[in-house]
């Protein structure tokens, strides 16, 4: 099993940046991506963003331009940095990590990265933006 944990999160004024972490632990060391979801109150959650252990990265367009994904999968860690928060950016962000190469395929096939889902997930940190 696979245990992800993150830190980073907190309240913000817009416009303010804030850099988000995860690390996993447990049996670990097969991961082949790992990635960044958020659930805004009353909404579903949602990708935002992901890594592979090649490096490649994955956004979704309302990550384009404002958030970056970072880190190394093979060492077990992921950032994110968020730049440029407004209010509907407040979320619990959620990391996650899959290991049977589901973006791969889903890339494969046509897909949106995040096609497939990922297997395991943390609990999340809380990101509010408010003045």
């Amino acid at each position: 099993q696979v245990q992800l944990v993150e830190s980073g999160g907190g309240l913000v004024q817009p416009g303010e940046s804030l850099r988000l972490s995860c690390a996993a632990s447990g049996d670990a060391g097969t991961l082949h991506a790992m990635a960044w979801y958020r659930q805004a109150p009353g909404k579903q959650r949602e990708a935002v963003a992901a890594i592979s252990t090649d490096g490649t990265t994955y956004y979704k367009d309302l990550a384009k331009g404002r958030f970056t994904i970072s880190g190394d999968v093979s060492k077990d860690t992921v950032y994110l940095q968020l730049s440029g928060l407004t209010p509907d950016d407040t979320a619990v962000y959620y990391c996650a990590a899959e290991r049977t190469k589901r973006i791969d395929t889903a890339q494969i096939m046509g897909n949106p990265w995040d096609y497939y889902g990922m297997q395991f997930w943390g609990k999340g940190t809380l990101v509010t933006v408010s003045t």
